[in-house]
């Protein structure tokens, strides 16, 4: 069997140059996280997470004040907390995007040795 000659030094370096050319223009757009299109649709995702929390919400409170003949108790109450969980739906949408744009860096565990 004929043994496969390795790749010159000359090669190997046009391949870095190539993939650092790569790394640096995926950077000046961004880390590659946020693609076209991505904000219309992180838009369309926060506004139904909104909507659906608050319809569950209502829906189980008038369902609640019809069968405990308590209107409009149940309703307000579910309500609420059909926003308080809407709000924490769009929180958990939203946390980690800051590293996109650069308001904090992703923290690493670290391993306990010294660099």
């Amino acid at each position: 069997m004929a043994q496969e000659k390795p790749p010159s030094l000359k090669e190997l370096d046009a391949k870095l140059e190539a993939a650092q050319a790569r790394r640096q223009g995926k950077s000046a757009k961004g880390d590659g996280r946020m693609r076209r299109g991505s904000g219309l649709s992180l838009a369309l995702r926060i506004g139904t997470e909104l909507v659906a929390a608050l319809i569950v919400g209502v829906g189980i409170g008038v369902l609640l004040d019809s069968w405990l003949d308590t209107s409009p108790w149940f309703m307000l109450l579910f309500f609420v907390l059909g926003s308080a969980a809407g709000m924490m739906n769009v929180f958990r949408a939203m946390k980690g995007y800051d590293s996109s744009v650069g308001f904090a860096r992703p923290r690493r565990k670290d391993d306990g040795r010294d660099r």
